[in-house]
């Protein structure tokens, strides 16, 4: 059974920092690329992040660049994705998507499991 466990989700005012862990089980998670997504109030899902099955790859949506940083530990089967200099904007509901494939192009259509999410609030 797949299990994806994302936390580190909170509130913290913009300019602040948040870590975001999401560790899986019930797959090869060392096999496929993962990704971030979000999607806030009102909006469409996004893809924020994403990162090869080696961690050698990684994308980075524009608005995101310079701020956010993916990795993962495939011997601890977790993503993480570093937030820094967060921005109101950033406000959403991140979820953890591990893809079809070993390679990502960071598109929902790669995906093949969805996280629940963990809500990211920012503050003015």
């Amino acid at each position: 059974q797949v299990q994806l466990v994302e936390s580190g989700g909170g509130l913290v005012q913009a300019g602040g920092s948040l870590r975001l862990s999401c560790t899986a089980s019930g797959f090869r998670f060392e096999n496929v690329a993962v990704g971030w997504f979000r999607q806030a109030p009102g909006k469409e899902r996004e893809g924020v992040s994403c990162i090869n099955w080696s961690g050698s790859s990684t994308h980075y949506a524009d608005s995101v660049k310079g701020r956010f940083t993916v990795s993962r530990d495939n011997e601890k089967n977790t993503l993480y994705l570093q937030m820094n200099i967060l921005e109101p904007e950033d406000t959403a509901v991140y979820y953890c998507a591990p893809a079809k494939y070993a390679n990502m192009n960071c598109e929902e259509r790669d995906v093949l499991y969805w996280g629940k999410g963990t809500l990211v609030t920012i503050s003015t």
